[in-house]
């Protein structure tokens, strides 16, 4: 089935498009044209924009409070996970992502983020009385307006709901840009916002590329802008909205660690590999890729990394019983293909994968991979490769694991592995991470989710991915003289 779109989402009716340009969308797994959407110019954001903004100040909108915009996410949330099927089928087809992932984490993930925020703010009072000796205060938080969102085509609904949640939750409106290779599922996000009794407006979407993002970015009417994707168009977007004084939340790349410990169970971390290490053919951000092994273990931790990945079935993604699904696009492929080109000339050892798979015989699919002989400085130890390669290092102590782990530009997730843990909670406070867990690695709703570094700027998740959907106000009252 192809769907071929030919308007933008603005204020919750069909918009042409006033360019001429469009985005082919091809199903990864098949090399087939699934659809094609239009390429927002930047009046095109203006019109959305605009929208977003009449919206926010719109009674209809502002004079909903928070038990009223809880109930509205609430009935969005149960919209989604009543479609989760269909949800799941349509990025599946765009991005190539397993459908058993697709489900849990775009359709029932997004859906507990929209009932989390909810519930967070169902009942919270906009005001805090604060007596003070000079003065009493009362300190008010206000949406801070029209929210850009930028999503990536890994997470296209989780990665939104990350965003649009909190800031439905605090008042805000927005426009959303999503990723050109997973357009599709934002026309059908805000279908179901509308479906849910948003008011039109609350969400617009335009598609595009990178110009259409920037248009988003540098518009004057946004007051905020959210961005998930690589470090490089993270900093693009800081420094815009660095110039326009603008708040930003970014969640960059990473080139996160597993530290095994020299008690380290292997046969349970052999068992997480492809979820730690490499979930979504490794085109996930928090992917534990550099995987640091004791020297006087080097030999076993990378049998046992071997044998993780090769378990991982590889094949059609609409399958459940799929581990891994082909990568995002032909680039993707090709840009894999050449960091594995660079750890052989680095002098890296293959000992699994490293090439094309035979079979399935279409469809960007790149098999496991799995390097040894490995030091820090390689580049396939430095640099964020997206893709289902992953390598073994060897270090002499506890404090070299913890140099190593902390020698990258970047700093999202991470893990520990060993038997005590009092001692894995001691090295986990060392690493140079936003976020890092214990014998495994699991994201928690209610706790925040962001990285150092290069890997971004501000935090999502938790109540702090709430408040930054605020502005303060503090309003003073002096005392009156008896």
């Amino acid at each position: 089935m192809t769907t071929v779109l030919d308007h933008l989402l603005v204020d919750g009716r069909p918009l042409a498009g006033a360019g001429d340009e469009r985005i082919t969308l091809v199903n990864p797994a098949t090399e087939e044209v699934i659809g094609s959407v239009p390429v927002a110019t930047a009046a095109d954001v203006d019109a959305a924009v605009r929208s977003a903004s009449a919206t926010f100040r719109a009674d209809r909108w502002r004079k909903l409070g928070p038990v009223d915009r809880a109930a509205l996410l609430r009935r969005l949330a149960e919209i989604i996970e009543s479609r989760a099927g269909e949800l799941a089928a349509l990025i599946t087809r765009q991005n190539g992502m397993p459908v058993k992932m697709t489900r849990w984490g775009n359709a029932y993930g997004a859906a507990a983020a929209y009932r989390y925020y909810a519930d967070l703010v169902d009942g919270t009072s906009e005001e805090d009385s604060r007596p003070g000796q000079a003065a009493h205060a009362v300190v008010r938080r206000e949406p801070v307006g029209v929210v850009g969102i930028i999503a990536p085509w890994n997470g296209p609904q989780i990665l939104v709901a990350w965003k649009l949640a909190p800031a439905l939750a605090a008042g805000c409106t927005a426009v959303l840009k999503p990723a050109p290779e997973t357009s599709l599922d934002a026309h059908w996000l805000a279908e179901a916002m509308l479906e849910a009794g948003f008011p039109p407006g609350v969400l617009n979407v335009v598609t595009g590329g990178r110009d259409t993002g920037m248009a988003l970015v540098e518009h004057p009417l946004v007051s905020k802008v959210a961005f998930t994707g690589s470090s490089a168009a993270g900093r693009e977007i800081a420094a815009a909205c660095g110039s326009a004084l603008k708040p930003v939340t970014l969640e960059l790349g990473g080139k996160s660690a597993a530290i095994l410990l020299e008690d380290a169970d292997l046969d349970a971390f052999t068992g997480q590999v492809t979820r730690l290490c490499a979930p979504n053919s490794g085109q996930v951000c928090y992917s534990c890729t550099r995987i640091l092994a004791p020297e006087s273990r080097y030999d076993s931790v990378v049998d046992a990394v071997v044998g993780g990945m090769r378990s991982a079935r590889m094949g059609d993604p609409s399958d459940r019983n799929t581990d891994f699904g082909p990568l995002v696009s032909a680039r993707q492929r090709d840009r894999v293909e050449k960091y594995v080109e660079i750890g052989n000339r680095e002098g890296a050892e293959i000992v699994l994968g490293g090439a094309r798979p035979s079979a399935p015989s279409r469809g960007f699919y790149y098999a496991p991979t799995v390097f040894r002989g490995v030091h820090n400085r390689m580049k396939i130890a430095q640099e964020e490769i997206f893709g289902p390669v992953l390598v073994v290092i060897p270090y002499r102590d506890e404090d070299e694991a913890v140099e190593i782990a902390n020698d990258s530009e970047y700093g999202l997730g991470g893990s520990v592995f060993t038997a005590d843990p009092e001692r894995g909670m001691r090295v986990a406070r060392r690493v140079e991470t936003g976020t890092i867990g214990i014998n495994g690695y699991d994201l928690s709703m209610e706790a925040p989710f962001g990285g150092r570094k290069a890997s971004g700027l501000g935090r999502e998740l938790g109540p702090e991915g709430l408040a930054a959907y605020y502005t303060l106000k503090s309003i003073y009252n002096a005392p009156v003289a008896s």
